[in-house]
């Protein structure tokens, strides 16, 4: 049965967010799909089985249900990496295919999704390219734009797979590099025999968090206006400077969360009163009565974060341009940009459907 691998040129690229929308739209075709993640850097038990998180969550949106033992037959545990790295591991290709022969029985295309980059799991021959070659599939790589695109990595993908690489799908492109994407890489990349399956934009709705889950990314909490947790916030801004400039600044940044010292309480209140979608207190410092009382009456939460501001800042940067599809809004625009950028009859050929 035909089977398709999802991989990518580094983690947080976009994979759940290609599964799930081609598994939506196959699904839509009258396809009956199956769905595995070989490897999974999740670990997370249910019903007293270990599997990956993220797999869960897919199966969860997708309608499918498995044998955890069989959609992610390798859970990469501290207890795997000891055993791996010290060479006492059994070979895991053949319990890989088992496990796919299974659930892909019956199917009319399986979806196959990979684990952090295409060479993550080498050190123990797991990796995206061993796993395609292994099991006969056909592969599409994810190369998210971070302030470049890796068309040296895809290069390399495609003298590695061959006719195996199905195409490429460069996503998270700003309005800024499209131009340069369209004109000179995306030729460059079809010329060299690589066929880019879909330029997707960047879009807001795919990078927001919101409030409740922002606070729990940050190990803090919220202490006011908790009705109002599922904000979104799209960006931050760091409110250091002096009130008069901060609120140039401020203007300017729609759905910021403003992260500032619990001890200025100018800043805060010019935050509360300009609508930000959330306050992060850093320092682990409380604010004082007015600024509580405004944050209820304006339903802007207030997070309490226990390190200092440019630590706070630090992980704010990795959780947005890392935080997964999880809610409802950005799978359904997951599923939407797919739809609408995404060569998926060509992808259909590819795998003879």
């Amino acid at each position: 049965m035909p089977g398709l691998y999802i991989g990518a040129t580094s983690g947080y690229s976009g994979k759940n967010m290609v599964v799930i929308g081609l598994g939506l739209k196959f699904k839509e075709m009258g396809l009956n799909i199956g769905y595995m993640k070989p490897v999974g850097a999740l670990p997370l038990e249910r019903d007293g089985k270990l599997g990956d998180e993220d797999a869960y969550f897919v199966q969860d949106v997708l309608g499918l249900s498995g044998d955890p033992e069989q959609v992610t037959p390798v859970v990469v545990t501290h207890d795997f990496k000891v055993q791996a790295f010290t060479g006492k591991c059994e070979p895991f290709i053949p319990r890989i295919k088992e496990a796919y022969e299974a659930i892909s029985a019956g199917r009319d295309v399986t979806l196959v999704a990979g684990s952090g980059s295409m060479y993550s799991g080498k050190y123990c021959d797991v990796d995206g390219s061993t796993l395609c070659k292994e099991l006969g599939l056909k592969c599409v790589v994810i190369d998210r734009f971070q302030k470049d695109l890796k068309y040296d990595y895809l290069a390399i993908m495609k003298e590695t797979l061959g006719d195996q690489l199905a195409g490429v799908i460069l996503n998270d492109i700003p309005p800024t590099f499209m131009d340069e994407v369209n004109d000179l890489i995306k030729p460059f990349l079809e010329r060299i025999g690589i066929r880019v399956l879909g330029v997707i934009p960047t879009d807001t709705i795919m990078g927001t968090i919101t409030v409740a889950d922002l606070a729990d990314r940050l190990g803090g909490k919220v202490v006011s206006a908790h009705s109002s947790a599922d904000r979104v916030v799209e960006r931050f801004l760091i409110g250091t400077m002096q009130v008069e400039n901060f609120m140039t600044h401020f203007r300017k940044h729609q759905n910021a969360a403003i992260i500032v010292g619990g001890d200025r309480s100018d800043v805060q209140l010019v935050a509360l009163e300009g609508d930000a979608p959330c306050l992060i207190l850093t320092g682990n410092l409380y604010p004082n009565d007015i600024i509580l009382t405004r944050s209820e009456v304006l339903k802007t939460p207030i997070i309490i974060a226990r390190e200092d501001t440019f630590t706070v800042a630090k992980k704010m940067e990795s959780i947005l341009s890392r935080h997964k599809l999880r809610d409802k809004i950005k799978i359904e625009q997951g599923a939407k940009l797919i739809a609408e950028h995404i060569d998926i009859d060509f992808i259909k050929k590819e795998l003879g459907l």
